[in-house]
């Protein structure tokens, strides 16, 4: 293969090729057996994802965004609710809260984690309640870019609060926190199985994880347009948020592999790191923490630069994306939701500076080393900047 060859972002095809027989033996069971809605493989998969995160309950649904959705409809959350949620991250977690005609209220982030931060959150919170106008009800925490977000703090603060803790870990199946792998962080932890995500599917799909058995319960009629005992009783307004039957097929075995993919994710973001720092900000490592590396982010000082080295790169064959350009608080679908006179400056910042890097389980050696060594050779030009500690901080 030629070192000018493109290298993919995500690599689907390499890794179905990997999968091969247990792949398609799991799809060719489904088109035998037809059960292509809530088949034997849709209550398998809830089950080894119980095993694998330790909840009690999991609800598959359609996709992580319906996941996110029906957690807030089984609250109630509605005009006059305030959900608080971190600016720097995916619309779908604000576009939920709207849908409802509640009210998102952004919270800044860490500049280091870019994980919501603790103390914009009580300053929020406070501001909310001295306005009078909104009743806090959720705190949704984020685990962005594979990350845990600062749960011990998130659930003082929920509890001191009497507000609701949901964790959005869309970007962070499979990271794990003081030991233990994430979905127990909060009352209701949503997964999402989109194709890029570290556990994906061949489509959209997500999970809820709970160990609630009422709220348990309560998603899974919702996901079935609010039935009750039978189809035909219906006892409230639901979805149809169902998780297809062949996207559970699929799921199943790639959960055969996951951890391998996982433990090769981390061997490639700690080649980043250890090549890489000093030229730029490499992702900050949470304490007691593991990764699952959904999207390796790097800081550069300044947007002249990071849009230098991008373009440097895409010259090179290699791809890079910016997630995300600017926060949701600035973005023209929720402008007119934030208090304009409210300043998030690291959120603000970020879209400027940051810059993800190809990191999937596909990548082979020599193309870790083709992305290390053009990014390394961008900054050997005389005009490069590389990052300051300062910068970094």
């Amino acid at each position: 293969m030629s070192d000018k060859a493109p290298i993919s972002f995500l690599d689907l095809p390499r890794q179905q090729a990997r999968l091969g027989a247990p792949l398609r033996a799991r799809i060719d069971t489904v088109l035998e057996h037809c059960k292509f809605v809530m088949g034997p493989e849709v209550a398998e998969l809830e089950s080894r994802l119980c095993a694998y995160s330790g909840a009690q309950h999991a609800v598959s649904v359609s996709s992580g965004t319906d996941a996110l959705l029906m957690v807030l409809m089984a609250e109630e959350i509605g005009p006059g609710d305030a959900v608080f949620l971190p600016a720097f991250t995916y619309t779908a977690t604000a576009e939920v809260v709207l849908l409802l005609g509640a009210t998102p209220v952004f919270v800044d982030v860490d500049p280091r984690s870019f994980q919501i931060d603790p103390a914009s959150l009580r300053d929020r919170l406070a501001s909310i309640r001295a306005q009078g106008e909104l009743e806090p009800r959720v705190i949704i925490g984020v685990d962005l870019f594979g990350q845990p977000a600062p749960w011990a703090q998130l659930r003082d603060i929920a509890e001191a609060e009497d507000v609701l803790l949901m964790a959005d870990c869309a970007q962070a199946f499979g990271a794990s926190l003081d030991g233990q792998k994430l979905g127990r962080e909060a009352l209701a932890t949503t997964l999402s199985f989109f194709p890029s995500k570290p556990l994906g599917a061949y489509g959209d799909g997500g999970a809820i994880l709970t160990d609630d058995a009422e709220r348990a319960a309560l998603y899974r009629s919702l996901r079935t347009h609010g039935e009750g005992r039978t189809r035909y009783e219906v006892l409230r307004i639901g979805l149809n948020g169902r998780l297809d039957t062949l996207q559970a097929a699929i799921l199943l075995a790639k959960l055969d592999v996951f951890e391998d993919e996982l433990k090769r994710r981390d061997a490639i973001a700690s080649r980043y790191d250890a090549a890489l720092s000093g030229l730029v900000q490499t992702p900050y490592r949470i304490a007691h923490s593991e990764s699952a590396w959904a999207i390796y982010s790097i800081l550069l000082p300044d947007a002249a630069t990071r849009d230098a080295l991008q373009a440097s790169l895409g010259d090179a064959g290699i791809p890079s994306v910016v997630y995300y350009p600017r926060p949701l608080h600035e973005q023209p679908a929720y402008a007119e939701h934030h208090d304009e006179t409210v300043s998030l400056p690291v959120s603000e910042e970020l879209g400027a500076r940051i810059l993800a890097l190809p990191l999937h389980p596909e990548l082979t050696d020599p193309e870790i080393d083709r992305v290390i060594g053009a990014v390394q050779a961008f900054f050997s030009q005389a005009d490069a900047k590389p990052v300051t500690q300062e910068q970094g901080a």
